[in-house]
């Protein structure tokens, strides 16, 4: 259901002003303080680069550009992780009923910029919690699918900078000092249905951003925004013009191509050798009825891989051609380099919701793999032509439900045990179709789903990624959202929709420890850095951010 699926206005509870020391409530608001105002050092593109060499920092959405969310921190590990403990919480006081904090953190000299619900923004002292300053951003009343759920998924730096997308489909500068804005420049029209909520990524002089509301009657597109100035570089189309290759695909029909969906709403990932943007797209539209649309619906539920210099398409891969399902394919892909059959392969995988498991040669696009990572019964196998070979339609009995075999949440790659990591969930839903309305800055869904909700649960799966069979589970009471990330000590960190934050040997999927945050932990997955010679652990949850680290000695 593109990311977002809650139908209600957002209540923002501003933080006092005694609390954080801030100007008035319901203004856009920074103050600065001890950290923050000082000689900082400038983030530069080869940091960026370098990922996580530097292990007091963590620069972009996954921790490097590879996707992996794989930390080569050490001091925790399976051994003492049951001595993790909660060191600080910070509340932001604002959420998306049902949902909440969708962030990763970003962390820099002792500082973390953090991003909230409703365009909130902070930065943190990590020693403790407290915020330097505070950013709120003044939303238009009339938001179309801003409103739905107002999520966002975190900033990117480069320089002095912070970069940050908006519900209003805006792309803002901050300054990383006070979070004074420094340039606001509009990615489309929010009155249509437009709305953006990914974490931007950011290369050597660009920042790349997607969108959101592919519900609505709106065309997805990745653009690239020069850090300095704001200037946009070049937009990719998700859904091509009349004329323009993979427009073959759909009704020849200017109004149809223009309202196709195919939003682009999860950060994707880098390879700077080739030089290639590997990022995923959403449903078309409307997202349960087909009949307007027929033909495969390019480059909707795709990985399209973007020359970074000037956004042209070198390859894609539909995982599912015509989806009649919301079967987004915004994830985020995971890079690495495997043997494959005798030789070295570059890939790129991926889980995807329509339930299987994919890598792919990164450099052409060729498809390697293709297995089912979940009990779907809607397909079982890829054909010789790289498409599902669909066996159940929904007349055989229920589908995976609109969320999906997986969702948006970060999955992890293990390179020393070379196992994936994914957040898998098991639903039973029947779709009912009906033709739209299809009435701009509303939504244009094409019907509605039934879920079962007695017959689903959700598991933590570890999958080979050589023959996507799966190594081992842990079962979830029921279908969850959380996403994970792994250390090089074999750890995997996850979390369930009952609000546990949980630790498990990556080789086996024994449970080592476990915390309970007291909310449902809904898309993030956690992020650690070194400070002051100590491993933190930060995992978001509801309206709450939670460090953990070990006790220190003589603690109890």
């Amino acid at each position: 259901m593109n990311d977002e699926f809650a139908r209600s206005r957002a209540v923002c509870v501003a933080l006092t002003a005694a609390t954080l020391g801030l100007g008035p409530a319901g203004a856009s608001a920074q103050t600065s303080g001890p950290g923050v105002g000082g000689d900082l050092a400038s983030v530069t593109y080869e940091q960026i680069r370098a990922g996580l060499s530097d292990p007091t920092r963590w620069l972009t959405y996954s921790g490097d550009y590879s996707g992996r969310r794989h930390s080569p921190l050490t001091q925790i590990t399976p051994d003492n992780v049951r001595r993790l403990v909660p060191i600080w919480t910070f509340q932001t006081g604002t959420e998306t009923r049902g949902r909440g904090f969708e962030t990763t953190p970003l962390v820099v000299d002792g500082v973390l910029y953090v991003t909230g619900s409703n365009n909130f923004a902070w930065a943190l002292d990590a020693r403790t919690g407290r915020p330097f300053w505070q950013y709120r951003r003044d939303l238009p009343e009339d938001l179309t699918y801003g409103s739905s759920a107002p999520v966002n998924r975190g900033f990117g730096i480069l320089g002095d900078r912070l970069f940050m997308v908006t519900l209003d489909a805006h792309l803002l500068a901050l300054d990383r000092r006070t979070g004074g804005v420094l340039w606001d420049v509009e990615l489309a029209d929010y009155k249509v249905g437009y709305a953006a909520t990914v974490a931007p990524l950011v290369l050597d002089g660009k920042v790349i951003v997607g969108n959101s509301g592919g519900e609505y009657t709106t065309r997805g597109f990745i653009d690239a925004y020069d850090p300095e100035t704001g200037a946009r570089l070049w937009r990719f189309h998700t859904i091509p013009g009349p004329g323009e290759p993979g427009s073959e695909t759909w009704p020849d029909d200017p109004e149809i191509l223009a309202s196709g969906g195919g939003a682009t709403w999860m950060t994707g990932t880098y390879d700077p050798d080739l030089d290639l943007i590997y990022w995923g797209t959403g449903n078309p539209n409307p997202d349960y009825y087909g009949d307007l649309r027929p033909g495969d619906n390019l480059y909707s539920n795709s990985l399209v891989a973007l020359d970074a210099e000037t956004g042209t398409l070198r390859w894609h891969y539909q995982f599912t051609p015509h989806d009649l399902h919301d079967w987004d394919s915004n994830h985020v892909p995971v890079l690495a380099d495997l043997e494959w059959r005798g030789r070295l392969r570059q890939v790129v995988m991926l889980a995807n919701r329509n339930g299987f498991f994919y890598v792919l040669d990164r450099v052409t696009g060729e498809l390697l793999l293709g297995k089912p990572f979940t009990d779907t019964t809607w397909a079982r196998e890829i054909g010789a032509d790289g498409r599902p070979i669909v066996v159940n339609d929904g007349g055989l009995g229920c589908l995976p439900d609109q969320w999906g075999g997986t969702n948006f949440y970060p999955p992890s790659f293990d390179p020393a045990l070379e196992l994936f990591y994914v957040t898998a969930r098991e639903t039973c839903a029947t779709y009912v179709p009906e033709a739209p309305a299809s009435t701009p800055g509303r939504p244009n869904m094409g019907g509605v789903v039934w879920t079962d909700q007695e017959a689903g649960y959700g598991a933590l799966r570890a999958l080979d990624p050589r023959t996507g069979q799966r190594v081992w589970e842990f079962r979830y009471p029921t279908p969850t959202f959380a996403g994970v990330m792994t250390t090089a000590t074999g750890l995997v960190f996850a979390g369930d929709h009952q609000g546990n934050f949980i630790a498990f040997e990556g080789a086996t999927g024994r449970n080592l420890w476990h915390y309970q945050t007291g909310s449902r932990i809904w898309g993030p997955g956690a992020m650690t850095h070194m400070l002051d010679g100590r491993q933190h652990v930060l995992i978001p949850s509801g309206a709450t951010l939670v460090a953990f680290a070990l006790l220190e000695d003589g603690q109890e």
